[in-house]
């Protein structure tokens, strides 16, 4: 089994943690009688062993290639438990180091004759230990609730200007989806209802930057009808993410590998869409034109592959003024297409899925995900370029969105503000 240490030192982790926030559970039901103090011990405890038992079987649910959709609901568990339990923990520390500046405090300072150490060191605070507490359920009950949000599409609409869009293409609708990740999906009308969303806004071309699957092109069996429903009067055309190569499943052989990435580049095409595999096609309007250029998977993360060749891609396009990138991984863009190649005005990615977890308000939008990525979620605009990072379709590990809802992206260009 691969990164069986891994996996086992973090069940250790686990445990400590578990052991941890035990203490808090502890001191606020030391006030209630004997019989309630053991009812909560043993609600903790049996909720904990059933936690390290999805610890301990999680590995071999990942082991097989497939979608399993009861994975992500048992990975999601364990996950919303770990960093419901890490977030109380951060209060509990908080109080043990108080506790430490305490009784060192004690051991320097005068003696109070009517106190001793062990009342110092060992007397932990009620309120630091509920709070804690409350919001380790917090962070858990949102991530529950946030399992409704997986199919809540939220429409986000903006215009950009760029100087060197020719004017007979001023007014083009752009509709840029990503991460549809199928083999997460369980209920076909909430995607269909998401796919009607995209065509009510009437695109003149489609985009998708990648990810059309988790691993398996089998996992669009019951959703290609659904998404060869989109059409656009220039195109759909696509590209290809990390998790369309199935790097992430054992396979028997590099035949069978192989074979899957055949039968999904079909799916493509079964959908109607032009699939981009380092390669650029130009679209006209009478003399006018402008450039998709469309390249497999790159990142400047060292533990995501490198698939793409940008130079492949672009051989043949810089005579056109205006052209858009469609690179998966937003890291590529400040890694090598920012002011390296300036006719590349806009660049369309995603990847990051603004990490299904987080919260945007007017001025202010934060996810975990950002301490990874400088480009997340949103639009970045750098001297005459720009970067759209699209928050994503789908889902996958934690089936549900907490802040960050699922996104159809509408985009017009114009050549003047």
């Amino acid at each position: 089994m691969r990164n069986a240490p891994f996996w086992w030192i973090f069940l250790a982790i686990l445990l400590i943690l578990d052991w941890y926030v035990f203490q808090a559970i502890r001191t606020v039901t030391a006030g209630l009688p004997v019989r309630g103090r053991l009812i909560w011990h043993a609600v903790y405890w049996s909720i904990t062993a059933m936690s390290i038992l999805l610890v301990i079987l999680l590995p071999y649910f990942f082991s097989k290639p497939g979608p399993h959709y009861a994975r992500s609901i048992l990975f999601a568990l364990v996950a919303g438990l770990f960093f419901a339990k890490l977030i109380a923990s951060l209060f509990f520390l908080t109080d043990d180091l108080r506790r430490v500046l305490q009784w060192v405090g004690y051991q320097v300072l005068p003696k109070n004759k009517n106190v001793t150490s062990t009342d110092v060191l060992f007397s932990r605070s009620v309120f630091l230990s509920w709070a804690g507490l409350v919001a380790g359920a917090g962070l858990f009950s949102a991530l529950s609730y946030g399992i409704n949000n997986r199919y809540r599409y939220q429409v986000r609409k903006l215009k950009l200007n760029f100087p060197t869009l020719p004017a007979l293409f001023d007014g083009l609708k752009i509709v840029q989806l990503s991460d549809i990740h199928a083999g997460s999906f369980t209920d076909p009308l909430a995607v269909e209802r998401g796919i009607k969303m995209v065509m009510e806004q009437q695109p003149d071309l489609i985009l998708f930057t990648g990810d059309l699957v988790n691993n398996l092109a089998s996992e669009m069996d019951d959703y290609w009808p659904l998404f060869a429903q989109l059409k656009a009067p220039l195109g759909v055309f696509s590209i290809t993410g990390n998790h369309d190569y199935a790097d992430y499943v054992q396979w028997e052989s590099l035949e069978q590998k192989r074979a899957n990435f055949e039968k999904l580049k079909a799916v493509h095409a079964q959908m109607g869409w032009q699939l981009l595999m380092n390669q650029h096609v130009v679209i006209t309007r009478n003399q006018s034109s402008i450039g998709i250029i469309g390249i497999e998977n790159w990142s400047a993360k060292s533990r995501f592959p490198k698939y793409g060749n940008f130079k492949k891609a672009f051989a043949g396009a810089a005579e056109i003024p205006f052209s858009i990138l469609l690179s998966h991984d937003p890291s590529h863009w400040r890694a090598e297409i920012l002011e390296q190649y300036p006719t590349v005005a806009l660049t369309l990615s995603g990847h990051t899925h603004g990490m299904q977890f987080g919260f945007e308000i007017p001025g202010l939008q934060w996810s975990p995900v950002q301490y990874v990525y400088n480009e997340w979620a949103g639009l970045y605009k750098h001297a005459k370029q720009a970067l759209y990072v699209n928050r994503g379709f789908g889902f996958i590990g934690y089936p549900g969105r907490v802040g960050i809802l699922p996104e159809i992206t509408v985009i017009e260009l114009f050549s003047k503000d």
